[in-house]
């Protein structure tokens, strides 16, 4: 499926009909998550694209990028309705719950340190002037991935030192702060009722968080660092993918796309199953709204849909 370069991120919508993927050759996609056939595309980026998002009501979509900005699309025509400017590339961005508020975080780069910024796009002039209502500073450690929390409260933030921060969407302050992670989070996916979240880090393991307490419930590990992790909507379990950085990659074994996604029990943090596919590291999964499939995107720039046989529902797992 159509990236010339490595996937960086897919995100279904709320139905689960459309999948939007991004990767590094500047293209944001969009497919029919049923056949997988292209429904389209959204043109005007001109690095490459980190993140994408779309609203609660499929009517817009937001992407980050590489060459300093932030844009936001008409879903259904692929027109831009807005580009935000910033000093470096951005990384994370999210519609909250209502679609009204925006959040993106940019990297520390070239001088400039990261900032998480939030933007209200029901006030025109704050687009215009390209003014956020609230900027935070992250002067301490980057922000490699966010989410935002329940009711559209606060912004759950990873760093690249392994802390979780909660963002206030009105003040900016950092309301919890804990640090499970050694090394750095590579992806932060909530569940469908937004009361957990799980993270993915480059220190081979992914957790699951309380959103609200951040407390620490589950912690689930492999070899090899995880790209990204995410939770099903109606079974208790986790998915994981990942593999070694990309420059590390030729120095391993050839065995022809041993890159799997890797499947946990929530509950006995125990791992039951594996899927084998991608050519080079899982760089992002995520669960279709229904279960009943779930996506990944690697660096060899493929998109894979995966439906779950009638076994994967019938299975008890024997603890």
């Amino acid at each position: 499926m159509g990236h010339e370069r490595s996937i960086t991120q897919i995100k279904y919508n709320r139905e689960g009909d459309l999948l939007f993927s991004v990767a590094k050759d500047t293209v944001v996609n969009v497919w029919y998550s049923v056949n997988g056939e292209r429904l389209g595309t959204y043109n005007g980026h001109t690095g490459a694209v980190w993140c994408v998002d779309v609203d609660w009501d499929t009517k817009n979509v937001l992407t980050g990028s590489a060459d300093n900005t932030c844009r936001l699309w008409d879903c259904q025509t692929g027109k831009q309705l807005a580009q935000l400017k910033t000093s470096s590339a951005v990384r994370t961005c999210g519609f909250d719950f209502s679609g009204n508020i925006i959040m993106f975080s940019t990297d520390k780069q070239m001088g400039y340190q990261c900032f998480l910024n939030y933007f209200d796009l029901r006030d025109p002039q704050q687009i215009e002037d390209n003014q956020p209502y609230v900027s935070v500073p992250c002067s301490e450690s980057k922000i490699t991935s966010a989410v935002w929390g329940p009711l559209g409260e606060f912004v759950i933030a990873g760093h690249e030192n392994g802390e979780i921060n909660q963002f206030s969407a009105k003040s900016g302050e950092v309301l919890k702060k804990v640090k499970e992670h050694t090394k750095q989070i590579n992806d932060i996916q909530t569940s469908v009722d937004l009361t957990m979240v799980i993270t993915a880090s480059k220190d081979n393991t992914a957790k699951l968080f309380d959103s609200t307490s951040l407390d620490h419930i589950k912690t689930f590990k492999t070899e090899r660092p995880v790209n990204s992790a995410a939770i099903s909507p109606i079974m208790d379990h986790v998915v994981m993918g990942g593999g070694q950085e990309a420059m590390e990659v030729t120095t391993t074994s050839t065995r022809i796309g041993k890159f799997e996604a890797r499947f946990f029990h929530a509950a006995y943090e125990e791992e039951f199953g594996r899927v084998k596919g991608h050519f080079g590291p899982i760089n992002c999964v995520a669960f279709h709204p229904d279960g009943k499939s779930y996506s990944s995107g690697g660096e060899d720039g493929y998109v894979r849909i995966h439906y779950f046989d009638p076994q994967y529902f019938e299975f008890e797992f024997e603890g």
